[in-house]
C-alpha cells in the first residue's frame, strides 16, 4: 500500500501540513508505504486547455501532456492506493497552487463521454483536508459548503471515492500582536489550538487509517 498527501500550503510546518502528516501517520500505522509532497516546491502551471489529453488516439490520450516539474509527481500518483490533498481556505477556494495541481491531476481523467465517465483504472480514495481561519457558521455565506461538495463531486465521478475533512476557525500566527488582526480574539485562538485542533488531528489519523483498510477490503475482494 502507497498513500500520498499534497500540501497545497505554503506552510510546511503548519495546520495544514500537520493534518496531513497525521492522516500518513494512520495510513503508515496499517503498514502503507507514506510520502508527504508540497507543491509550493515545483514550479508549475495548470491546465492550458491544450486538449491533447482528449485526443483520439493522441500520445497523451487520458494524461496531462505538459511538461513541468509537477510531471513527476502526477506520474507518482497513478500507483498509488490513496491520495491525501490538503489545502488552507484562501478567498473562499483552495491555493491557486492546489487549483493549478487539481485540473493537472483531475481533468485528464474526465472524458466528455456518457458512456465512459473516467479514464482513472481503479477505484482509489481521494481525501480533502481544508484549514481556514473563519468559523463554521460563516460556511454558507462564503460558500464553503458548495466549495467542498463540488470537490468531492469531481473526485467520486473520476476516481470512486471521497471524503472531506476541513478544520475551522484556526490558529494563524504566532502572535496575534503583530499583525493587524483585531477581529480575532488571541485567547480564543490559542483556547480553540490548544483543545480543538488535536481533535481534527485524531480525524486526520483516523482517514488515514480508514482508507488503508478500505483499499484492503478492495483487494481481498478481488
Amino acid at each position: 500500500m502507497k498513500v500520498i498527501a499534497i500540501n497545497g500550503s505554503p506552510r510546511k510546518k503548519w495546520n495544514t501540513a500537520t493534518l496531513l502528516e497525521k492522516a500518513l501517520e494512520g495510513a503508515n500505522s496499517e503498514g502503507a508505504e507514506v510520502e508527504l509532497i508540497h507543491l509550493y516546491d515545483f514550479n508549475f502551471k495548470g491546465c492550458t486547455s491544450c486538449f491533447s489529453c482528449k485526443l483520439k488516439g493522441g500520445k497523451s490520450y487520458g494524461k496531462c501532456a505538459m511538461k513541468d516539474e509537477l510531471t513527476p509527481v502526477l506520474e507518482k500518483l497513478k500507483d498509488v492506493d490513496a491520495v491525501i490533498l490538503g489545502s488552507p481556505i484562501y478567498l473562499g477556494n483552495s491555493t491557486g497552487e492546489m487549483r493549478s495541481f487539481m485540473e493537472r491531476y483531475v481533468f485528464p481523467y474526465l472524458t466528455y463521454s456518457n458512456n465512459l465517465p473516467s479514464l482513472y483504472p481503479k477505484n482509489t480514495p481521494v481525501g480533502f483536508i481544508y484549514t481556514m481561519g473563519v468559523k463554521e457558521e460563516y460556511f454558507d455565506m462564503l460558500g464553503l459548503r458548495k466549495t467542498i461538495e463540488l470537490n468531492e463531486n469531481f473526485t467520486k465521478r473520476i476516481f470512486g471515492y471521497s471524503e472531506s475533512l476541513y478544520s475551522t476557525d484556526t490558529y494563524q500566527f504566532d502572535d496575534y500582536s503583530k499583525y493587524v488582526a483585531d477581529r480575532f480574539d488571541p485567547e480564543e485562538k490559542a483556547k480553540r489550538r490548544k483543545e480543538v485542533f488535536p481533535h481534527d488531528c485524531e480525524k486526520a489519523f483516523e482517514m488515514g487509517v480508514r482508507f488503508v483498510k478500505r483499499q484492503r477490503a478492495l483487494e481481498a475482494q478481488k
